[in-house]
């Protein structure tokens, strides 16, 4: 399989307490918190609030990719994407997801259909499914 493209971040510090997260072209560098809900200041973003940005973004991606596969015109595009922490009776601390597209110029069903099919796609899903309980809540306007 041919590389496409390699992203390489560095991160010092305490990590996601007081880290600092760095890529190696510039582009992306910011402070890591841990959020108030864990006891954290909550002033800077935290691992979960990336992983959601990113998963977001690329699933965006797969959907329009999906509907221009299945010649489906689309008016607009917007996703929010839930990134849950949580902690087990077993110590060990686990991560589930919800990615909620809302996709303009399709009824409900089609907006499914394409959510399913950017699931299937997205390289973050592909990479999360059997890891991480995932939902898919799709919306139509």
């Amino acid at each position: 399989m041919a590389v496409t493209y390699t992203a390489v971040v560095d991160v010092d510090g305490e990590g996601r307490n007081g880290g600092h997260v760095r890529s190696s072209d510039g582009l992306l560098e910011t402070k890591l918190a841990l959020p108030e809900e864990l006891g954290g200041s909550g002033a800077a973003t935290n691992p979960e609030q990336l992983l959601a940005a990113g998963w977001a973004a690329c699933f965006l991606g797969a959907l329009r990719r999906a509907a221009t596969q299945r010649k489906i015109r689309l008016t607009s595009t917007t996703i929010t994407a839930e990134i849950t922490l949580t902690h087990g009776d077993d110590s060990a601390f686990n991560l589930s997801a919800v990615l909620a597209p809302v996709l303009g110029g399709v009824d409900q069903a089609t907006a499914r259909e394409l959510a399913e099919a950017a699931h299937e796609i997205c390289p973050y899903s592909k990479a999360m499914r059997g890891n991480v309980p995932v939902t898919i809540d799709a919306g139509a306007v």
